[in-house]
C-alpha cells in the first residue's frame, strides 16, 4: 500500500512538475544528445565502420568536434517544451490519483498508482511528440517543414512508450519513497539523498520499459516521408532483419547513464517546489 502524506493537489503538481522538468533537462540533455545520435546513425556501407562505436566514443567525438555546445545542441526545444510537458505529466499523475480517491484520506494501491501514471503518459504525448521530433532533427543537422502532421509523426509510438513507462515511473518512485521513509515519518521528511535515489531509480525503471519503443520512434521520425508506409511495424521488421533484436536497445548505456542523474534532479526539483507551494498556498 502507498501512503499519501497530504491531500492531492493536481494544480500544485502542475507547477512543481514544470520546475522538476527544467532541472531534468539541464542534468540530462548531454546524454540525451548522445542517445539520439547513437540511435539514428546510418547503417555503414560494406567495408565502412559505424560513425560512433558506443556511448563514450560518441561523447568523445561530439565534444572534440563541437565542444560543450555540441552536447547541449538542440536544448532550446526541450527547455521550451519541457516546462509544460512535465507540468502536464505531473498534473496528469495527480489528477489520476485524485480521481481514484473516494475521500481525500484514501490510500492508493500500487495498481492504482500505476493507472494514474499511465494517464500522465497519455496527457504528455501531445507535447512530447513534436518536442522530441524537433530535437531529433536538430541533432541530425536537418530541417523539415512538413506541417502539423509531420510534427506529430510517431504519436502512436510515443503512446506505446510513454503510457506503460509513465506507469512504471511514478509507481516505482512512490514504492521507493515508501521503502525509504522511516517508520512514523512522512514522505515530506525524506532526506535529499533518499529523494535523489528514489528519483534516479524511477528513471531507470521508466527507461527499462521505454527503450524499445523509443528506438523505433527515433528511427521512424527521422526517416524520409513514405519509407515506412505501415508505420512502426515496418521499422520493427527492418531493424530486426538487418540488425537483430539487440538493435531495439540501441543507446542503452547512454539512456541509463542519463536516466539516473536526470530523474534524480527532476524529482528533487519537484519535491522542493512542492514544499515551497505547500508553504505559499497550503489550501490550494
Amino acid at each position: 500500500m502507498s501512503k499519501q502524506p497530504q491531500p492531492i493537489s493536481p494544480m500544485k503538481n502542475f507547477f512543481a512538475g514544470g520546475f522538476g522538468g527544467v532541472c531534468l533537462v539541464f542534468a540530462g540533455h548531454p546524454l540525451d544528445t548522445i542517445k539520439v545520435r547513437l540511435q539514428t546513425q546510418p547503417k555503414p556501407k560494406p567495408g565502412e565502420s559505424l560513425i560512433y562505436k558506443g556511448t563514450m566514443d560518441c561523447f568523445k567525438k561530439t565534444f572534440a568536434q563541437e565542444g560543450i555546445k555540441g552536447l547541449y545542441k538542440g536544448m532550446a526545444a526541450p527547455i521550451i517544451g519541457v516546462t509544460p510537458m512535465f507540468a502536464v505529466c505531473f498534473f496528469g499523475f495527480g489528477l489520476g490519483k485524485k480521481l481514484q480517491q473516494k475521500t481525500p484520506d484514501d490510500i492508493l494501491t500500487y495498481p492504482q498508482l500505476f493507472a494514474a501514471g499511465m494517464l500522465s503518459g497519455v496527457f504528455t504525448t501531445a507535447i512530447m511528440t513534436p518536442g522530441e521530433h524537433v530535437v531529433i532533427w536538430e541533432n541530425e543537422c536537418l530541417i523539415m517543414c512538413s506541417g502539423i502532421r509531420g510534427i506529430y509523426k510517431g504519436t502512436a509510438l510515443t503512446l506505446m512508450r510513454d503510457v506503460p513507462a509513465s506507469g512504471m515511473y511514478f509507481t516505482s518512485y512512490e514504492w521507493l519513497k515508501n521503502v525509504l521513509t522511516p517508520p512514523g515519518k512522512s514522505h515530506s521528511e525524506l532526506s535529499v539523498p533518499s529523494v535523489l535515489f528514489a528519483g534516479g531509480m524511477a528513471g531507470i525503471f521508466n527507461w527499462a520499459v521505454a527503450i524499445p519503443a523509443d528506438v523505433l520512434k527515433s528511427r521512424f521520425q527521422t526517416a524520409p516521408e513514405g519509407k515506412y508506409p505501415n508505420g512502426f511495424r515496418d521499422v520493427l521488421r527492418e531493424l530486426i532483419r538487418e540488425e537483430g533484436v539487440a538493435s531495439l536497445y540501441k543507446g542503452f548505456n547512454a539512456v541509463m547513464l542519463r536516466a539516473f542523474p536526470a530523474n534524480a534532479a527532476c524529482f528533487l526539483g519537484f519535491e522542493c517546489a512542492m514544499k515551497f507551494l505547500n508553504w505559499l498556498a497550503p489550501n490550494l
